[in-house]
């Protein structure tokens, strides 16, 4: 009688071989009736499980992913708004509103061209490389860019190539670590760290001008953002081969769609409706804060240290991240994601109720490390989890449409009118304003407790095996 043997079981056994084997022949122990040669010949055919992830190298990437956005968007509003006299590229309103929507644009667009590429075409490490050199050059250009039309079409260059790396960078992560859950906080941590070490160029540029010098100094944002990228596209280079993966037979070729498709689960579905309305809140903060945190008649804290006072949340983030995997481990994927939206409630509650207490709305920022790592963070991480391999940069770039694209425009043309609205002889009603965003948060984790109910039998990252038809060159 036949036994027939499906790709999971040879899967299971080869694992359980695998363990066996490294168990006995590299802790210095006998198997049974085999040789010493023939042990070596049996492991030599099959997958090494026990492969050290490169750790450091995926948290290096990660650093100068991040070092690149965080070296301009902080002052590039400024920069741009200033009036030509005063060193600035005087834009108009719209015309700034329609620079920062490159991002948005390039998010819709890398879903349908640059994650197909990423995961159908092209091995992620050379994407990556392509990618940022490209896009490196098109940052620096905009140092010397003065008009409106040079300057927007570099930044859309730019961001459409550089969008679609947050997603493949975490494709990356993910292929190569041994446990995702554990691993990707660390990983992800040097994210926030290149952020912050993006800001340090800077300070030393900035040194000691003022007015229109210090104005037109700015500018050196692109150099830094460019310098960066430029490194990326050749660290890259140097990054574990991540190959393409090529659709199962049977399936189109469309990554997106095939992600899309998945998002009829309904577990999917509810994550897609509540990282939407979390990404809106979580974009209203940064377009929130600032003139809050300024304003005489709320927290009143001095220009300089408003920066200094938003980082407190970056801090906070990186001993987050240090210590997701401890959390998910313990509270699972429900429970760690409604703790980092309810960050967001309880700290626009305060800002609500308290927007003249200084001890508290400095102290509240360190939620801002629980709102994003225990969300976001975890968000990507289950998404790596919960769809196939061959479309995991689509899957991360269609979330990332919400999380960089459809949230933070819904942001701006939901809260900057509201603040308006609520605005009256340059006095805000931070109550009435701050209780939306509250309000929106609660909504989001009660949808999330009642409605968000992943398989128990879903894998993890590290847990899935690989797929003989699609991913030849890494199950080989």
């Amino acid at each position: 009688m036949h036994s027939t043997r499906t790709k999971q079981d040879v899967f299971k056994w080869e694992k359980g071989a695998d363990d066996f084997f490294h168990r006995h022949l590299w802790q210095g122990r006998s198997i049974p009736g085999s040789s010493q040669a023939g042990r070596i010949a049996i492991l030599g055919g099959m997958k090494n499980t026990n492969t050290a992830a490169p750790t450091l190298r995926l948290w290096l990437m990660m650093v100068l992913e991040f070092a690149i956005w965080g070296a301009w968007l902080p002052l590039i509003w400024g920069y741009m708004g200033a009036q030509v006299a005063d060193g600035g590229l005087g834009f108009t309103p719209a015309q700034t509103a329609w620079v920062g929507s490159a991002f948005a644009i390039a998010s819709i667009v890398g879903i349908f061209f640059s994650s197909q590429f990423a995961d159908r075409t092209f091995a992620a490490e050379k994407f990556m490389a392509a990618s940022h050199f490209v896009g490196g050059l098109a940052i620096l250009g905009m140092y010397w860019a003065k008009d409106f039309p040079t300057f927007f079409g570099l930044m859309l260059v730019h961001s459409l190539l550089y969008v679609p790396t947050i997603s493949v960078s975490n494709s990356i992560a993910f292929t190569h670590m041994k446990n995702a859950e554990k691993e990707f906080g660390l990983v992800r941590m040097g994210g926030t760290i290149g952020w912050i070490l993006a800001a340090w160029p800077l300070f030393f540029l900035l040194e000691g001008k003022t007015g229109a010098a210090a104005t037109t100094a700015k500018a050196n944002i692109f150099l830094v953002a460019g310098i960066a990228s430029l490194l990326l596209a050749a660290y890259s280079l140097t990054l574990p081969h991540t190959p393409p993966k090529r659709a199962a037979a049977g399936e189109g070729g469309l990554a997106w769609l095939k992600a899309v498709k998945y998002l009829s689960k309904p577990f999917l579905l509810v994550l897609f409706v509540v990282t939407f309305i979390d990404s809106v809140i979580h974009n209203g903060y940064f377009l929130l804060a600032g003139n809050f945190l300024g304003d005489k008649n709320a927290a009143d804290i001095a220009q300089k240290w408003i920066m200094p006072v938003m980082s407190i949340g970056q801090v906070a983030e990186i001993a987050t991240m240090a210590v997701l995997g401890s959390v998910l481990a313990r509270l699972g994927w429900k429970t760690t994601m409604i703790l980092g939206i309810l960050g967001h409630a309880a700290r626009f509650a305060v800002f609500a109720f308290m927007p003249q207490n200084q001890v508290m709305i400095i102290a509240v920022q360190v939620l801002h490390g629980v709102c994003y790592a225990f969300f976001f963070a975890t968000l990507y991480i289950f998404i790596d989890a919960a769809f196939p391999k061959d479309v995991r940069s689509s899957a991360q770039s269609l979330f990332n449409l919400l999380v960089l694209g459809l949230g933070d425009l819904a942001a701006k043309w939901y809260f900057i009118p509201l603040q308006e609205r609520l605005t009256e002889n340059g006095t805000t009603d931070y109550r009435q304003l701050f209780l939306v965003p509250s309000a929106m948060s609660l909504a989001a984790a009660v949808i999330l407790l009642v409605a968000f109910w992943p398989p128990r039998s879903l894998a993890t990252a590290s847990e899935t095996p690989d797929d003989l038809e699609t991913e030849p060159q890494l199950a080989r």
